[in-house]
């Protein structure tokens, strides 16, 4: 009999090394790492496109709406120095905030559709009044003389005024004037509607109009009132309350919900009066902004109509585990090989590997057209079944498909609840990988990992 040669030895010994196979495994499993970054690239890029189409779909109809207003402003002169040092006059604007400010709101949704995404788009019938108290110009440190009270205006801020569906009458005590587009200052707006009203007296003024709004996802709005009553109601069962206030009262039910805010100038940090921009306003019209001022100094409050299931989310946490089911998926087939004396090829491994990846872009694909839940169970049907199919010719062992078969199923049923689960999904996580962790010592505690006799 001829002696094997070195080459032969060393080849032999590669085959049968559980320390070579272990680390052809974790090579195979820094493999994957590249299908899983780009499984994370490409739901992000699908994400891209749905807010593309809304983003496209709400340019047409209205986008997210921040109200603000009504504002009374008296122009006035000051002198200032120039460049050159020369004494010039400029005009400024005093801008005094109403004593009351009342909206009741009916928010009605839509959804409108581009493609295959879903728009959220609402109109709101918002009914204003309140009042504004005796404008006080001495503590705004302006006098009669230098105000110009001819060419005082009431202003609103509207983010968006391509959501104006009609006409804006305002019934200001006994007179009822028409508002009409742009503003003569942006201190507090960048964008709204405005009309001149004269001040032959400085006397109270009663308000009270109506808006006509469309608008997407978000209905905010600022609290200028010395107290600001807000009511709304929706048939939109999915709302979310954000901003600076929560509301004081709220219901939420499958058909709709209501919610009302008080909120106090008390509540605000800047007063009821003030010249220019007091409150600490922006002036760009950029997407981030609205058009209006400092979203986050103003304190604006309101409501986001949400869609019950963003697929993309939750397909962006599942894929967070996608190395996990590799590395238990790999450790599940090295103890087959180890216990049962099956040698596995690293091209099984592999395969096996791009199949547990696979699972993620039918998840991603299919959560497009139906529900999550219905895609989480439509994708493992097939993974798991052309997984165990092809486990059944690697193990040439029914009963041992069978169980490495359950132990996926179960796999895929755990992971799912901690994606159900958000709240406690570290607490029961954690559980789950002792219990795995527990198991897999228990199984490999008489593993002879040396291959020396005892």
């Amino acid at each position: 009999m001829e002696k094997p040669s070195l080459l032969d030895r060393v080849n032999d010994w590669i085959k049968r090394s559980v320390t070579i196979k272990l680390l052809s495994i974790g090579f195979l499993i820094l493999i994957l790492l590249i299908p899983t970054s780009m499984l994370t690239s490409l739901i992000r890029e699908r994400q891209d496109v749905r807010n593309e189409a809304i983003r496209e779909v709400s340019s047409k109809w209205g986008n997210r709406q921040t109200v603000g207003g009504p504002v009374l402003s008296i122009p006035f002169w000051i002198n200032v120095k120039d460049e050159k040092g020369n004494t010039v006059q400029e005009k400024r604007f005093a801008h005094f905030l109403p004593d009351e400010l009342n909206i009741k709101g009916e928010v009605n949704p839509e959804q409108r559709h581009r493609g295959i995404y879903v728009v959220v788009l609402y109109n709101a019938i918002l009914q204003v009044s309140g009042k504004f108290s005796i404008p006080d110009i001495k503590a705004a440190g302006l006098t009669e003389s230098n105000c110009l009270l001819d060419e005082a205006f009431i202003s609103i801020g509207i983010s968006d005024l391509r959501g104006i569906k009609d006409n804006i009458n305002c019934k200001l005590n006994d007179s009822t004037l028409v508002f009409g587009p742009g503003i003569p200052t942006h201190d507090l707006f960048s964008s709204g509607l405005s009309f001149r009203y004269p001040l032959t007296s400085l006397n109270a003024l009663d308000y009270s109009f109506s808006i006509n709004l469309n608008g997407s996802s978000n209905l905010s709005f600022l609290p200028l009132g010395k107290v600001s009553n807000v009511s709304l109601n929706s048939s939109w069962g999915n709302p979310s309350f954000e901003g600076s206030f929560l509301p004081d009262t709220h219901a939420i039910q499958s058909n709709g919900f209501n919610a009302k805010w008080k909120v106090l100038q008390l509540n605000r940090n800047y007063p009821q009066q003030g010249v220019g921009n007091f409150i600490g306003t922006i002036t760009d019209n950029s997407e981030e902004n609205y058009g209006m001022s400092n979203l986050d100094e103003a304190g604006t409050f309101g409501v986001r109509l949400l869609l019950p299931v963003d697929e993309y989310l939750k397909t962006m946490r599942s894929v967070k585990y996608c190395l996990m089911f590799v590395i238990i998926t790999f450790l599940t087939f090295f103890f087959v090989e180890v216990i049962n004396k099956r040698r596995i090829h690293p091209i099984q491994y592999l395969l096996v590997g791009f199949a547990v990846c696979l699972f993620y872009v039918l998840l991603l694909s299919i959560s497009e057209h139906l529900t999550f839940n219905l895609a989480y169970l439509l994708s493992c049907i097939l993974i798991l079944s052309l997984i165990s199919f092809y486990a059944k010719f690697i193990f040439k062992n029914n009963k041992l498909t069978l169980v490495f078969s359950a132990l996926l199923l179960l796999l895929y049923g755990f992971f799912y609840s901690l994606l159900q689960l958000e709240d406690y999904a570290l607490l029961l996580g954690s559980i789950g990988l002792f219990l795995i962790l527990g198991t897999i010592m228990t199984l490999t505690r008489k593993i002879n990992w040396y291959g020396e006799e005892d």
